[in-house]
């Protein structure tokens, strides 16, 4: 064994004299430290994704079957989302644009792995868990039964209360279905994950519109608390001369009216503006009714809010793309709109939302015919009846845990902000979990989560590159021809697998053995059954860094 001969400390470090075989020792010691993977920190309703991942990844190492990972997996995600399969087609995936692997290669396909899960859940018929047997006395309403509605009524139902959901329209789903186009999200999914909160006892009375069939005072005497997820159904018109033509429709009436069964007749040529979901969707939704589809947006494709596939979706399906381009007037003949007289937009400096203004080019006005114009520039709720809890400037002021000001009632979802589905869950989670702390008296568990792991703490040359399997869809022609029939055909049970085993488990032990094996002094104990913890015998060891260093996901830190 070498001789190690002791040189003077630097800065608490102790070093060591060069030579051949001779290496460093420092004071301090190794420990795991688990961190937050980016996925699950932009992840609006912070889904342990990192679990559901590796869960699948790690099956056969751990001896178990992958029906018993996916149905593991399953149980993971509903843990905080009741709704895997809808949110695995609908939602934007700001999970993936945070994966790590994008400076390695390119993302792990979660969305897709969350929509696998989902599906097989429902096709196993696996139902939702209750936390408790208990029933319990207090009576909790929910208004709305949009994404943020029946999160609430799930998280409540769960845990012994019995929830009552009023539904001013004629089915549950709010604009899950009548917002977003069969093509995208099929209502017999929709219908199926729906059913699996009613099966907790919750209670649904549709066409009852809070407001108008039931006062919102009559709920107060009867419901412990009260929760308001009404959604964002009414659109905004242009706010241009000429846009109260009957022919000029907002997007939500537009697809309101489609999602319904209605077939409106929108003549040959449609004009849609707007740059958001609900554009596109309304002029995918068009060209399936035969109409020829321009989008009028007056950003660049760099800042239009929309799903960026849906985008690439529209323009294979024909649909023409305008950019930097804003209406200034609608053209009417004998009341009716014609067309959209249109300015050409250049960006200037940024505005609240930190995109740059479009301002427009003088000079460079143009036109564009059509015989049905679609707004769908933004929407917002609509209070009848429910006015007292709304502030001056419109909307329902909430504080961090989505309590309003009136007493005993909270919200969540459009209603409060135009965002993505996962983010309407969240404020439905984020309610429930109050209103049951405040019943029962009991604090709300608020454990801030670990810091973040970025990829520039880890050790991505460890693992080799991959390429990131992209779902199938379904050719142009067939689906123009069958205007319901899902577009994306989702992920084969191979491919979720082997999307899984690219997780790069950051921040948590992957047992790829490093630090065993890199260890000198022998002070890493290997455990004998794969998924138990790996652990440290630091009287051996001499803090030489070596475990830290080449841990890849970043789990071990010297202290």
């Amino acid at each position: 064994m070498p001789v190690i001969k002791k040189v003077r400390k630097l800065g608490g470090l102790s070093g060591i004299a060069a030579g051949p075989g001779a290496r460093a020792t420092s004071p301090l010691r190794p420990q795991f430290v688990l961190k937050t993977p980016p996925c699950s920190d932009v992840c609006p309703n912070h889904t342990d994704i990192r679990a559901v991942l590796t869960n699948i990844a790690q099956a056969e190492t751990h001896g178990k079957s992958y029906d018993q990972a996916f149905e593991q997996a399953f149980y993971i995600i509903a843990e905080r989302n009741p709704l895997p399969a809808v949110c695995g087609r609908v939602c934007p995936h700001p999970c993936e644009e945070a994966c790590n692997r994008n400076h390695l290669d390119a993302p792990a396909s979660i969305n897709c792995l969350e929509r696998f899960i989902g599906d097989f859940a429902l096709e196993k018929g696996f139902p939702l868990r209750r936390l408790s047997e208990d029933r319990l006395p207090e009576k909790i309403a929910v208004i709305g039964s949009g994404p943020s509605g029946l999160s609430c009524s799930y998280q409540l139902a769960r845990r012994g209360y019995p929830v009552t959901v009023f539904e001013a329209f004629p089915k549950p789903g709010g604009m899950l279905r009548y917002g977003i186009p069969t093509y995208r999200l099929p209502r017999q999914i929709l219908d199926a994950e729906i059913a699996r909160i009613l099966a907790l006892g919750v209670e649904l009375r549709c066409e009852t519109m809070v407001g108008k069939d039931v006062p919102y005072e009559d709920l107060r005497q009867v419901y412990a608390a009260i929760f308001v997820g009404i959604g964002a159904h009414r659109g905004l018109s242009l706010g241009v001369p000429g846009d109260e033509a009957p022919n000029v429709l907002s997007g939500v009436e537009f697809l309101h009216r489609v999602n319904a069964g209605e077939r409106p007749d929108v003549g040959k040529t449609v004009v849609v503006v707007g740059g958001g979901d609900t554009a596109v969707d309304a002029a995918r939704a068009a060209a399936r009714l035969g109409a020829k589809t321009t989008i009028l947006y007056r950003r660049t494709i760099q800042e239009m809010p929309a799903i960026r596939q849906e985008v690439e979706e529209a323009k294979r399906e024909g649909i023409q793309i305008e950019f930097l381009a804003a209406p200034s007037a609608v053209a009417t003949e004998n009341g009716c709109a014609v067309g959209l007289t249109c300015l050409r937009m250049e960006l200037g400096e940024p505005d609240a939302s930190g995109r740059r203004r479009p301002v427009p080019i003088p000079g460079s006005e143009f036109y564009v015919g059509a015989s049905t114009i679609i707004a769908a520039i933004s929407q917002e709720p609509d209070f009848t009846g429910l006015e007292s809890f709304t502030a001056e400037r419109g909307g329902i002021p909430v504080d961090d845990r989505g309590e309003t000001t009136v007493p005993g009632a909270f919200a969540g979802g459009d209603v409060l902000e135009l965002g993505i589905v996962t983010t309407a869950i969240f404020h439905g989670r984020r309610a429930a979990e109050v209103i049951h702390s405040r019943l029962r008296g009991t604090p709300v568990e608020s454990a801030p989560a670990p810091p973040v792991i970025t990829y520039d703490r880890m050790r991505l040359d460890y693992y080799p590159k991959q390429p990131r399997t992209e779902m199938e869809r379904v050719p142009v022609d067939e689906r123009l021809q069958d205007p319901d029939r899902e577009v994306n055909l989702g992920l084969t049970r191979e491919q979720v697998i082997a999307e899984a085993k690219r997780c790069l488990s950051c921040g948590l032990c992957s047992e790829c053995d490093n630090c065993w094996k890199y260890c000198q002094d022998q002070a890493v104990i290997k455990p004998f059954e794969k998924g138990q913890p790996y652990r440290f015998k630091l009287e051996f060891c001499q803090g030489c860094k070596k475990c830290a260093e080449e841990c890849p996901c970043g789990y071990i830190e010297m202290v």
